[in-house]
């Protein structure tokens, strides 16, 4: 009978792959699965990190290039053209065989393009640290997600923290509103619904992985084949296609960050991919979010754009949510030991001021 590995996420004991699924753990074709699950998490943490503030560095370079705006879906397309064809040189590498059903790929596909597209569209209508500020809250529907998708129950702290993320998410938005010629109800719209979608791709994704025992080079390659083909479909009826391209030839540094664009991007989801695998859906959120938080200031840094401080409170706030998250999802939060050393501090505090000073 083979062992099992139990790991706390959001108050819900969840099953691990098995032992013989651990050994095929890899981490950039590197085998991580003799590490402990604390280093794996912590190198794929840091691999996370490595790539993808580099990745959110290029992806307002491509749209700060002038008249780019429109061509989000386009970004899009090129973008999942290049993972796929990542994706295919690793498989033939190792020689990986799909185990995942083509239907849930369609599926997968479609939702990987909701999120990713729609995410890349409303940089067109959004100041960038806007966009990446409701990117941040994705714990919010990946929370929802996990009730829907896979009958998860969470805790209380995780829906103050829940809490916390939408006031920052409003009062970020209404600064925004205010001070930023960007500003546009529709990016709001666009942005939303990509969040929709990342309510499900995490916890999509975790259970496919858990249930199939699939590499991530299988993952990413057919889920964004697919996902390439749904909008190569649009993007020919829409005319799209065709601007695009005109586009970038008469700009080909584009094509230039886009192509690194996708390489960080591709190495960041093998590390995000990993680290679903290790510590699941809410875990890799939760490092990614804090990622996006170290983009939000080397965007204001590297990008003239303007600013209030009530960007500052509002991210606060959403610092908080996520400190409140990740706190809750530690075996040493207890109410009832905070209950009792706050009053062990307190019963302190007043025998100092009963007793007499000393000169």
């Amino acid at each position: 009978m083979e062992a099992k590995i139990n790991i706390n996420d959001s108050g819900n004991t969840e099953l691990l792959p098995s032992k013989k699924e651990e050994s095929s753990r890899k981490l950039l074709w590197v085998d991580i699965s003799h590490f402990s699950e604390l280093w794996q998490f912590l190198i794929c943490s840091l691999v996370v990190f490595i790539f993808f503030i580099p990745y959110g560095y290029l992806q307002e370079a491509i749209f700060a290039i002038k008249g780019f705006k429109p061509f989000g879906w386009y970004l899009t397309l090129v973008q999942f053209f290049n993972y796929s064809i990542f994706g295919l040189i690793e498989s033939q590498f190792n020689n990986i065989q799909r185990r995942i059903p083509l239907v849930l790929y369609l599926l997968l596909g479609l939702i990987l393009l909701g999120s990713m597209g729609f995410s890349n569209a409303s940089l067109g209508y959004l100041n960038y640290p806007t966009q990446v500020i409701f990117k941040c809250c994705k714990l919010i529907p990946v929370m929802i997600g996990g009730i829907l998708v896979q009958q998860k129950v969470y805790k209380a702290i995780d829906i103050v923290a829940a809490s916390c993320m939408c006031a920052g998410l409003i009062l970020f938005t209404l600064a925004d509103n205010k001070v930023s010629p960007d500003f546009n109800l529709i990016g709001i719209i666009l942005i939303s619904s990509a969040l929709f979608c990342d309510a499900l791709i995490g916890n999509f994704q975790e259970k496919m992985m858990k249930k199939h025992n699939a590499s991530n080079a299988e993952i990413v390659l057919y889920s964004y084949f697919v996902g390439f083909v749904y909008l190569l479909f649009i993007l020919l009826i829409s005319g799209q296609l065709r601007d695009g391209t005109e586009f970038c030839i008469q700009n080909p540094v584009t094509y230039v960050y886009i192509f690194l664009f996708s390489l960080s991007g591709f190495f960041g989801v093998q590390a995000v991919l990993a680290l679903i695998r290790t510590c699941g859906a809410l875990v890799a959120v939760t490092v990614t979010t804090c990622r996006k938080a170290v983009t939000i200031v080397i965007s204001f840094l590297l990008f003239s754009k303007p600013f209030t401080f009530q960007y500052v409170w509002a991210g606060l706030l959403i610092v908080l949510g996520i400190y409140l998250n990740v706190l809750g999802k530690t075996n040493q939060f207890d109410s009832k030991m905070i209950f009792m050393n706050s009053n062990k501090v307190f019963g302190n505090l007043r025998k100092r001021r009963k007793s007499p000073m000393i000169v």
